[in-house]
């Protein structure tokens, strides 16, 4: 079962709504969490060790962790997903569904 790590800002719109969409997959396991300050949920070591795949929403997302982790043997994929939605927008999921297929 492949551990997914989703990464944004705050933690409280894009990734969340990512984790959910993975909460009870058969062949995922999701979490998340935010590279700010202020995040709901702020990403650290263990978890960057812990996840197969990483999926920033933005470049930014990606160079924050680059500087901060040791992102070594780690897949990190930019799903190039702007802080333009709430928590669990239909419009996200859409876009989340679609920037996933090609890994999940």
């Amino acid at each position: 079962m492949a551990c997914l790590l989703f990464i944004c800002s705050k933690n409280q719109w894009r990734s969340p709504t990512a984790e959910l969409l993975y909460k009870n997959h058969p062949y995922h396991t999701a979490y998340s969490a935010g590279t700010g300050d202020k995040a709901r949920i702020r990403v650290n070591q263990k978890m960057i060790d812990r996840a197969d795949i990483i999926f920033a929403m933005e470049r930014r997302h990606k160079e924050l962790l680059k500087e901060r982790f040791n992102l070594a043997g780690k897949q990190l994929v930019v799903l190039n997903i702007e802080d333009n939605y709430q928590f669990n927008d239909p419009e996200l999921i859409e876009i989340l569904k679609e920037c996933l297929a090609d890994y999940l």
